[in-house]
């Protein structure tokens, strides 16, 4: 990262806090990356206008010549200052009577002029109020204004790829104030290049997310495809065409930002995906050449009814239902959205690959777990540091599914134990650039490492009991030979709910029997 970058990153965070600081910026995330993302739409515009006047003589020309063919610009913005060589931005920047108000006229008159923006831009209400009293006053609301209008982001000032981290940088910042709902928009980044690097998409490919949350992942897949074109020399390709979906509307509106800022393109849904899949060819689930997902972990919300309810084929009467914790019924959706030579990465809790495995009694998620070894489904499991992830301390896992393993790779699986791969960070730990490259060449190539990672038959695992931690079969070093604390506690969190349900069974049959 350069010192532009930093300075970019620096001001786009003091913008966010100038409301009431750094502890209370998360709070109004959704009045702050709307007003930024406007900023770069303002300012692009301009710079679009100036091209334009270049060939007709004036500004004053440029902006009639945009009004009658909207197609000139990419946005067209309706909003043209009084002097038509002021800046377009500075109409937002010289409100000062209703500000709140005036302010959400312009984006809700932007977004009508733009149906790709619509819903984005125009869903908030800068002039709301909660119990009589605004969620954001007037005098906060011209701070925050002038704060942003620091910095210009037009085409000529900032690259897409910059002003694109830079607003990934405020997500994350954003991710940090927000404890445990933190998890529903934002994966690590440095998860996500790793999953990207694994996942090497090729110019073309389709790649999609099904619960996305902010696109990072998806943004990721695009980017690691850039810096390998790059390294091959090659300035033109075609760029990966990027899905998701996601229930939150705020978080979808997010997202779509996110990809507009990044000057890419792509489809982003909203709607709950578990019970309403929203991509589909035909009457059937849209098959994709790579899925990259990070699902609520451990879901209690969907029920047998709603796995029983599908009629897409997603969920195997074979493999079976996987209990009250829904990570196993992600992987069923993420499998069905595969293309044959489709192949997927999936971060989960620790806990989805080891539940009930060990245990004589049987256990729902583990019989799913067992059909995809059995079905040679799963191409490598990587386990992650803990404290990585905004919403919990966990240390989570990547699951990598394959639908078409090469023959050398058949029967086999590859574990990686990256525990240790960590740097400490306040508030969360992080994958420091080497070890995103360490880890991701490793898995690539399934190259075997002495602590770190190994080649491991079916037949090893069914011995194991379909235990798919990879902290089970690798142990990264004198001190750490016993297993992570997190998955035992998991274990025996199962261990009691499971003997809960057994004693509550042995009663019903000693009432029946009359004792």
């Amino acid at each position: 990262m350069n010192g532009t970058d930093k300075t970019l990153e620096s001001w786009i965070w003091d913008a966010a806090c100038s409301i009431r600081g750094a502890k209370d910026a998360a709070k109004y995330k959704e009045f702050i990356l709307p007003l930024i993302f406007t900023k770069r739409l303002c300012d692009v515009f301009d710079d679009e206008l100036n091209r334009i006047a270049q060939e007709v003589g004036s500004r004053a020309k440029a902006f009639k010549l945009v009004k009658r063919d909207k197609k000139l610009v990419r946005f067209y913005l309706p909003l043209e200052p009084k002097n038509p060589d002021d800046a377009v931005w500075s109409i937002i920047r010289t409100l000062s009577d209703k500000i709140g108000e005036q302010l959400t006229t312009h984006l809700r008159a932007i977004a009508d002029a733009n149906p790709l923006l619509k819903g984005i831009i125009d869903r908030v209400d800068f002039n709301a109020t909660t119990h009589g009293q605004r969620d954001l006053d007037d005098d906060r609301l011209s701070n925050l204004i002038e704060a942003i209008s620091a910095k210009r982001l037009g085409l000529s000032d900032v690259e897409p790829d910059i002003i694109g981290r830079s607003y990934e940088y405020l997500i994350r910042k954003f991710a940090e104030g927000s404890g445990q709902s933190a998890g529903e928009f934002y994966t690590p980044a440095e998860v996500g290049l790793v999953m990207a690097r694994i996942m090497d998409v090729e110019p073309g490919m389709t790649v999609y997310d099904p619960c996305c949350g902010s696109a990072g992942l998806l943004i990721k897949c695009e980017l690691v495809l850039q810096e390998k074109m790059n390294l091959r020399s090659r300035k033109k390709f075609a760029p990966a065409k990027l899905y998701g979906q996601e229930s939150e509307p705020g978080t979808w509106a997010m997202a779509n930002m996110n990809m507009i800022i990044h000057d890419m393109e792509g489809e982003i849904q909203i709607g709950d995906t578990f019970r309403k899949p929203k991509f589909r060819e035909k009457n059937r689930l849209q098959t994709f050449d790579r899925v990259v997902a990070n699902p609520m972990w451990n879901q209690t919300e969907f029920k047998e009814k709603d796995y029983d309810a599908d009629e897409l084929d997603r969920f195997p009467k074979d493999a079976g239902y996987p209990g009250n914790k829904a990570d196993w019924g992600w992987m069923q959706h993420i499998l069905a959205s595969l293309k044959d030579s489709g192949r997927a990465a999936v971060v989960l809790d620790t806990g989805a690959a080891s539940r009930g495995s060990g245990n004589a009694n049987t256990n729902k998620e583990k019989e799913v777990r067992r059909w995809f070894v059995e079905k040679d489904l799963i191409e490598g499991v990587l386990y992650l540091p803990e404290n990585l992830f905004y919403n919990t301390t966990a240390p989570g896992i990547v699951i990598v599914l394959n639908k078409a393993k090469p023959k050398d790779r058949k029967d086999k699986l590859f574990l990686l134990n990256a525990s240790r791969e960590f740097v400490k960070g306040d508030p969360k730990n992080y994958l420091p650039e080497e070890a995103i490259a360490r880890i991701a060449e490793t898995f690539t190539a399934w190259k075997e490492v002495e602590k770190y990672s190994r080649i491991i038959t079916r037949e090893e695992i069914a011995k194991n009991d379909f235990n798919l931690s990879p902290s089970r079969y690798i142990h990264t070093g004198e001190g750490e030979i016993y297993r992570p604390l997190a998955e035992i506690v998991e274990e025996l969190e199962t261990l009691e709910a499971e003997a809960k349900t057994t004693d509550a069974a042995l009663k019903a049959i000693l009432a029946r029997i009359g004792r």
